[in-house]
């Protein structure tokens, strides 16, 4: 649990005295979100708070707006955010490896903002970035993968054929996850030897799969 230091996180202007102050941890369960998210949107200045008797509150209603401006499609994680639904899957082309990243982050920002456990596949070998590089890619788009990976929400796991249909990678997966009680958000990369139509045919496959499960792909 982090503890902010007095001064670290955004203070607000005066509120009303009848108005709800949230706690923390409250603010991140009533809106199903990790406390650390809450914490990481206070210290940029988005959310702003105040300490009260020696604790960190939120307004409700502070709170309620940064949600709906979070919704609105006026940024990738926006539109994201807004979009997609549990479960859903969702396919995307992109033209090159810089904007497939950008949209990888915004991805798992999205879904890092609905409390969810993120996972990313990444294929090894020669002439694909090293995990190093895709963290270091991630890190860059503001994506906070150290905390993630230290919190327990974010797996890098490597593919066991980049060529082939996922749908028993993520059976294995929800497997693995299925105490957790958490949505599993999961990201990857189709490997540039699978040509289109394959693709949508492992991407019907895992439509087919994904239902009713707390699955997003």
């Amino acid at each position: 649990m982090m503890n902010p230091d007095e001064g670290a996180l955004h203070r607000m202007v005066p509120f009303a005295e009848d108005e709800e102050m949230l706690a923390l941890e409250d603010a991140a369960q009533r809106f199903g979100v990790d406390v650390r998210t809450i914490v990481d949107w206070c210290h940029k200045g988005s959310l702003p708070a105040m300490r009260i008797d020696g604790s960190w509150r939120v307004r409700r209603t502070a709170l309620e707006l940064f949600l709906e401006g979070l919704e609105r499609p006026n940024t990738l994680v926006g539109q994201l955010y807004a979009f997609l639904r549990v479960p859903d899957n969702l396919l995307a082309v992109t033209q090159t490896t810089d904007l497939s990243n950008h949209l990888d982050a915004a991805f798992f920002k999205a879904g890092e903002a609905r409390g969810g456990f993120l996972v990313k596949y990444h294929s090894e070998g020669p002439g694909r970035p090293s995990l190093d590089q895709l963290r270091a890619e991630l890190e860059r788009r503001e994506l906070k993968v150290a905390r993630l990976e230290e919190d327990g929400r974010l797996l890098m796991r490597p593919l066991n054929d980049p060529t082939s249909g996922r749908v028993d990678e993520l059976e294995q997966l929800l497997e693995e996850r299925t105490e957790e009680g958490r949505t599993v958000w999961v990201d990857y990369n189709w490997d540039e030897s699978v040509d289109v139509e394959a693709a949508l045919k492992h991407q019907e496959e895992i439509s087919e799969f994904v239902q009713d499960k707390p699955l997003v792909v």
